[in-house]
């Protein structure tokens, strides 16, 4: 499914922010408890994995390139 450019721009620039948000309000982790480490490291896996599928997706431009 192919979505506008400015849709798939916006999408993008969500998913950085919300990353960069996320790395901004982290306050000094405890590196002896292993369910807090465990908590950072899924939420940095799902930031990254919205930033590479906001990347993926096709746009219009892209189909209309011969992609």
């Amino acid at each position: 499914m192919t979505h506008p450019t400015v849709v798939r721009e916006a999408a993008r620039v969500v998913a950085i922010e919300a990353a960069r948000a996320y790395v901004a309000n982290i306050r000094p982790i405890d590196l002896t408890n292993p369910g807090v480490l465990t908590g950072h490291l899924m939420a940095a896996e799902t930031l990254l994995m919205d930033i590479v599928t906001a990347h993926d997706e096709p746009t219009d431009e892209a189909e209309g390139a011969g992609r």
